[in-house]
C-alpha cells in the first residue's frame, strides 16, 4: 500500500461499472496501522465512501469460535484480523441540528471489509441498478433495507463481505464505533470501506484507527517475504565481505587503490541489507515503521546505490587500470554522484516514511522521474567510456587487460538486457493487476533490483579480485597510460599542446635508438667485411 491506488468495481452483470477511483489515502505508508485524522467522505453514485485501507493478508492459522468476530481478550499469535480502535465518526453541527433529540437512531455509517474477488457483491449489480446504496424502489422485493449499502451475500461463503453498522443518537454530532476485530479467515487482498447514504450526513468526517495483522506479525501480506529476503542478503554480503577481507589481507601488499573502493561497496551493502532487515523485523513486531532506523536504512540505501553506480563508472573509464586518476572529469563525476544521492534519498523517504495523502501521483512522478533520468546517464557514460578503454588497449596491444574489459563488458551488457527485460515485467505486472490481487508476487519486484547489483558487485570482485601479481591489471606507465584524451580535452589549448609535445618527443627518442641502433649493426657489419679482406 505505498502508492495511490485505483479501485475498479465491475458491479453489473449487464455491462454497466461503477468506477470508485482512490485519489489519497490517509494511512501511514507501508504500515499495518491505519490512522484517520479528520478525513472526509468522497461521493460515489448514491452513496459515500472513504477509503480506510488494503492489505494482502493470510488465513489465521488459529480460528476462533466465533468466525465473525473475535474478542479483544483473545490471544493473537497465529491470527489474521482487522481490529477497529477509538474509531469516531463526527457530522455536520447543521446535520446535527435537522434530526429529533429523542430519536435512537438519526444516522447511520457502516464499515465493509471485503476480498477483492467479492466486489461485485456490493452494489445492485444483481437488481440491475447503478446504485450502491438500497432505494426505496429497490427494496420492494426486500432484497436490501432503504438507507443501508446493497451487499449481496453468498450463503456458502461466510467470509463474504462483512458490514458493521453504526448508529449517530438524537441531536449528537458524535458516534464512537464499537470496538471489535474481524478475523481473517481466507487468503486474499482485503479493503476496508467507510460509508453512508443518507445525503444529510455529507461532511461527515472519522479519527481513529484500524490495525491489520498477519498470523506471523503485523509486516504486510506483500511485504513480508522481503523480511526473510534481506536476512538471506544479509548472509550473501557477509560471505563476499569474508572472501574479500581474506583476499584482502593475503595480499596487502599488492593492494591498488580501486580495491579500496570495491570495500566501501561491500560494506555499504552488508550495513544496507542487515538495517533492511531489523526494519522490517521491527515493523513486523511492532505494525508501525520505526522512523530512526527507517531513515538510516533509507540514507544507507542511497549512499550504497551512488557508491556502486560510482564505482562501475570509474571501473569503466579504466581508473586503476588504464588511467592513474580520472583528472580533469573528477568534479564532474563527483557532481554526479551527489544530485543521484539527493535525488535517490528524497525519492526513498517519500516512498518509506511520506504521508499517502501528501503526496499525488504527479508529485511522485516528479520524485522517479530525476532518478530515472541519471541512471540513463551513467547507463549511457559508462558504455561510452567501456568503449574508449577497449579501444585504447587494443591499440596499446595489452591483451590481459582487454580480456578483462571484454568479460566485464559482456556481463554489464547481460545485466542492462535483463534490467530492460524487468522493467517490461513490471509495466506488465502492474497493468494487469490494478487491485492488487497478485500480491503475494509483488515482493519479487524490488528485490530483483537487489539481486541484480549484489551479483554486479560479485562480478566486480571476482575479476579485480587481489593476487599476488595485479600488474596483469593496474595500471603502467611504460604503456604510456597517462595519456588521457578525456582529461586533455578538459584542461584546455596549452595542455593540448604540452601532452602532444611530450608524446612527439617520446616518439622520437623512440626512433633515434631504433636509427642508432641500426646504425652501429650496419657499421658492425662493414668492419666485419674489411677485416675479412
Amino acid at each position: 500500500m505505498g502508492a495511490t491506488e485505483s479501485i475498479k468495481f465491475d458491479l453489473h452483470s449487464n455491462g454497466f461499472t461503477i468506477i470508485l477511483i482512490l485519489v489519497y489515502l490517509n494511512t501511514l505508508v507501508g504500515a499495518s496501522i491505519h490512522e484517520y485524522q479528520d478525513d472526509t467522505f468522497i461521493r460515489r453514485s448514491n452513496s459515500f465512501f472513504f477509503h480506510g485501507g488494503s492489505e494482502g493478508l493470510y488465513a489465521s492459522k488459529l480460528h476462533s469460535d466465533n468466525d465473525k468476530l473475535a474478542s479483544e481478550e483473545k490471544v493473537i499469535d497465529g491470527k489474521s484480523f482487522i481490529r477497529f480502535e477509538s474509531i469516531t465518526f463526527r457530522r455536520t453541527k447543521e446535520s446535527a441540528g435537522k434530526k429529533n433529540e429523542m430519536q435512537q437512531r438519526t444516522g447511520l455509517v457502516e464499515a465493509i471489509v471485503l476480498e477483492v474477488r467479492d466486489r461485485e457483491k456490493i452494489g445492485g449489480s444483481y437488481l440491475n441498478s447503478e446504485a450502491i446504496c438500497c432505494t426505496p424502489e429497490l427494496s420492494k422485493d426486500g432484497s436490501c433495507k432503504v438507507g443501508e449499502v446493497i451487499i449481496q451475500q453468498n450463503p456458502g461463503n461466510p467470509d463474504g463481505p462483512k458490514r458493521m453498522q453504526t448508529f449517530f443518537e438524537g441531536k449528537n454530532e458524535e458516534t464512537n464505533m464499537e470496538l471489535q476485530t474481524i478475523e481473517i479467515n481466507s487468503t486474499g487482498m482485503y479493503y476496508l470501506y467507510f460509508m453512508f447514504c443518507d445525503p444529510e450526513l455529507v461532511g461527515t468526517s472519522i479519527s481513529g484507527k484500524t490495525v491489520w495483522r498477519n498470523p506471523d506479525g503485523y509486516l504486510p501480506g506483500k511485504m513480508s517475504p522481503l523480511m526473510t529476503f534481506f536476512g538471506l542478503m544479509s548472509l550473501a554480503y557477509l560471505v563476499l565481505g569474508l572472501f574479500w577481507f581474506l583476499r584482502f589481507l593475503q595480499y596487502w601488499k599488492d593492494i591498488i587503490q580501486l580495491h579500496y573502493h570495491i570495500s566501501a561497496v561491500i560494506g555499504l551493502g552488508m550495513c544496507e541489507m542487515a538495517l533492511w532487515y531489523f526494519e522490517y523485523a521491527n515493523f513486523n513486531s511492532t505494525g508501525s515503521r520505526p522512523m530512526g532506523i527507517t531513515i538510516w536504512a533509507v540514507t544507507f540505501s542511497a549512499v550504497k546505490k551512488t557508491v556502486s553506480r560510482l564505482l562501475l563508472l570509474v571501473v569503466s573509464m579504466g581508473y586503476g587500470v588504464v588511467r592513474p586518476t580520472l583528472g580533469g572529469i573528477t568534479s564532474k563525476v563527483l557532481l554526479l554522484g551527489v544530485i543521484y544521492f539527493v535525488a535517490s534519498e528524497a525519492l526513498e523517504l517519500v516512498e518509506h516514511l511520506g504521508n499517502i495523502n501528501d503526496f499525488s501521483g504527479k508529485t511522485r512522478l516528479f520524485l522517479v522521474l530525476p532518478v530515472a533520468l541519471l541512471d540513463a546517464c551513467f547507463i549511457l557514460w559508462i558504455f561510452s567510456s567501456l568503449s574508449k578503454t577497449l579501444e585504447k588497449l587494443q591499440i596499446r596491444r595489452s591483451m590481459a587487460k582487454l580480456e578483462l574489459y571484454r568479460k566485464f563488458t559482456n556481463y554489464l551488457a547481460v545485466s542492462v538486457l535483463l534490467s530492460v527485460a524487468w522493467i517490461g515485467y513490471e509495466l506488465y505486472f502492474n497493468a494487469n493487476d490494478p487491485l492488487s490481487e497478485l500480491w503475494r508476487r509483488a515482493w519479487i519486484i524490488p528485490a530483483f533490483w537487489t539481486l541484480l547489483a549484489y551479483l554486479l558487485l560479485v562480478v566486480i570482485s571476482v575479476l579485480w579480485a587481489p593476487s599476488h601479481n595485479p600488474t596483469g591489471y593496474a595500471y603502467s606507465e611504460e604503456t604510456l597510460d597517462d595519456f588521457d584524451e578525456e582529461g586533455i580535452s578538459l584542461t584546455g589549448g596549452s595542455s593540448v599542446k604540452v601532452a602532444g609535445i611530450d608524446l612527439a618527443t617520446k616518439l622520437e627518442r623512440k626512433e633515434r635508438k631504433l636509427s642508432s641502433s641500426a646504425d652501429h649493426h650496419v657499421f658492425l657489419g662493414e668492419d666485419e667485411e674489411d677485416k675479412r679482406e
